[in-house]
């Protein structure tokens, strides 16, 4: 179910009509903050080398955050067809750890590329981001039923208070 219908929409399905257009417009949105990166490099209003200096160091830490949390999974359970119910390694610590990679990353890149409509494309994407643990939890509520409710008691969304006293444990 969505916020708006009744409708379960993720996962998208084991190669349907949605699972093509969702990978679509995520591979067309990579696309283009690429190019409005390119394009509109360093014409903002950020002071250099800082933002150089803090853009790399949260882009390259927020793929490693994402790497770790996917290199988990198999490649189909990445993109959302089938798998398993992961609680361990960097799944811990976040039920999402994939997303908190894209949230660090793309505040990082926003950063790197020092450009407003960088800023504003990666804004977007933190938004959807933020969105997507909405639309997969029933989806997981059903099929892990009370084990994935025992996971979400103990393991925050994204990241937080328990998830850092962990880390510096």
């Amino acid at each position: 179910m969505t916020l708006a219908t009744d409708r379960q929409w993720w996962p998208p399905g084991d190669k349907t009509w949605a699972y093509h257009l969702h990978w679509s417009l995520v591979g067309v949105f990579n696309v283009s903050i690429l190019l409005a990166a390119v394009l509109d490099w360093n014409t903002w209003l950020l002071p250099r080398p800082s933002s150089l200096v803090a853009g790399g160091l949260l882009t390259a830490l927020g793929a490693g955050v994402f790497f770790r949390g996917a290199n988990v999974m198999q490649s189909d359970e990445v993109r959302g067809v089938t798998g398993d119910l992961y609680t361990g390694g960097p799944y811990a610590y976040s039920r999402n750890p994939q997303y908190v990679g894209m949230i660090i990353g793309t505040t990082g890149f926003a950063l790197l590329s020092n450009a407003l409509f960088v800023a504003v494309l990666a804004a977007a994407h933190i938004g959807w981001v933020l969105l997507l643990p909405v639309a997969e939890e029933p989806h997981l509520r059903d099929e892990y039923g009370q084990e994935y409710e025992q996971y979400a008691a103990r393991v925050p969304r994204f990241v937080g208070l328990r998830t850092v006293r962990e880390l510096v444990n």
